[in-house]
């Protein structure tokens, strides 16, 4: 396991190999067709934009995600999804009732800055993400006015990326193109949507 502590004080933790190479693999093959997965299109500074990616959202009825201008209704869990829950929840004691993930076809695609700082996440969030497929750079910096240097930590496949602390007001995320990359990424991001059944 490796450590960042973030300023103010925001936290990531990596586990590169949290799940098993081959139930890593199991599961890359069966996800494009487990779920149905939509081009989402997002509202920044007043227009409508197509991101480039594809995106399934799923998680427990009333678990609606909102976010630059897009409301997303979950789909139902499936049982390889249900158990990675479950393991996160025996591992490290978490709660989710949803999971955001995202299809990278190829390294052209990416996403820009941006914070999971939502009102539905609550304060300081939690946010558990998933990398299957080819190793990508996540990146981030901090807010203006915040202490800290840029910098980017590959996720290989079956990494987890915990982050934790109030990093998601004070710091911001990408993951940026990468034209030499040619296969395809999954990255789940397991959340929990406050409101919902008592949370």
């Amino acid at each position: 396991m490796r450590e960042w502590l973030l300023a103010p004080q925001g936290r990531l933790r990596l586990f590169e190999d949290w799940l098993a190479p081959s139930e890593a693999q199991s599961l890359l093959a069966a996800l494009p067709n487990e779920l149905h997965w939509h081009e989402p299109r997002v509202r920044l500074f007043g227009r409508e934009h197509v991101a480039r990616r594809l995106q399934a959202w799923v998680g427990d009825a009333g678990a609606d995600y909102r976010y630059s201008g897009v409301t997303l209704t979950p789909q139902a869990w499936t049982p390889a999804l249900v158990r990675l829950r479950e393991r996160l929840s025996d591992e490290f004691g978490l709660r989710f009732n949803s999971v955001l993930l995202n299809h990278y076809r190829c390294g052209e695609e990416g996403m820009g800055w941006h914070s999971d700082d939502e009102p539905s996440l609550g304060r300081n969030p939690c946010i558990a993400s998933l990398s299957l497929g080819a190793t990508r750079d996540f990146c981030l910096k901090p807010r203006p006015g915040v202490s800290g240097e840029r910098f980017c930590l590959p996720l290989p496949q079956g990494s987890l990326l915990l982050m934790e602390g109030d990093m998601q007001h004070h710091w911001m995320h990408a993951v940026p193109p990468r034209r030499r990359v040619r296969d395809e990424r999954f990255n789940l991001t397991f959340r929990l949507i406050r409101g919902v059944h008592g949370t």
